[in-house]
């Protein structure tokens, strides 16, 4: 079955690259007009005029930017359909080794940054009505604690409950909200910080604590994320949705 999201209007943050991209890529495929938001200015110009979509630089953190995206998404298409959060940064160690400004700056990204969009969105996405939705990027570690990237865990474990709050908030208004929770997916994640030192033997050690035996790509999100966003999930909000490849099932190690 063909996802058809004619009549869609999608703002994409983080799509510059990895999930995010791929998200207005497959969007753009199945009819939907798509603006992408990322803060780095040039490669969102460049990965816009690729996709056919509209650039809105910003930072997700900035309620002026925020504010300035949606403006621009509903004056170009008219309307907002679908706000798909899937900026986010990885990053820090354990508490004893988690500087303060490390810290700010997952929980600002991945946390501050998911509100102030939703902030934004919430009146066009009102307007829209059952045909609205909103898509969070949350992670397998939001329920698999994890030492190593503590604020990690906790900035997507908040994501998760701000997605049932706000799913609570906007039923009255037939606006869905769901998020997806990934387990390691092949991107820049966790590479541009230099959060993953040896990256293939990260990948490599995927095979072993995902029971399916092998990690994601952006496209297995991105197939899920449109899901989300189509009528076809007309009665599904409030959700949190594992795509792990059975990761989620297994005791934290």
């Amino acid at each position: 079955m063909r996802v058809d999201l004619n009549g869609k209007t999608l703002l994409v943050t983080g799509g510059s690259s990895g999930i995010g991209r791929a998200i207005a890529v497959r969007a753009r495929e199945a009819g939907a007009q798509v603006a992408v938001m990322s803060r780095r200015n040039d490669e969102i110009e460049r990965a816009a005029k690729e996709i056919g979509a509209l650039a809105v630089p910003g930072d997700v953190r900035d309620p002026g930017d925020a504010a300035r995206a949606v403006r621009t998404t509903v004056d170009r298409f008219g309307s907002l359909t679908t706000l798909v959060n899937a900026a986010g940064v990885i990053g820090g160690a354990g508490t004893a080794d988690t500087e303060r400004e490390e810290w700010d700056r997952i929980m600002s990204i991945n946390v501050d940054g998911t509100v102030e969009m939703c902030r934004a969105a919430l009146d066009p996405l009102k307007q829209a009505g059952e045909r609205a939705a909103v898509v969070n990027l949350s992670s397998v570690t939001g329920t698999r604690p994890a030492a190593q990237v503590t604020a990690y865990c906790m900035s997507k474990a908040a994501v998760d409950m701000y997605t049932r709050c706000l799913a609570l908030e906007l039923a009255p208004f037939k606006v869905r909200v769901n998020a997806i929770a990934p387990g390691v997916v092949v991107t820049n994640l966790h590479t541009a910080t230099g959060a993953v030192k040896d990256y293939p033997a990260f990948l490599a050690r995927g095979k072993e604590t995902h029971p399916l035996g092998f990690v994601g790509e952006p496209d297995d999100a991105a197939w899920m994320a449109l899901y989300l966003a189509s009528d076809l999930a007309r009665w599904v909000t409030g959700g949190i949705f594992p795509l792990d490849g059975g990761r989620a099932c297994l005791s934290a190690r």
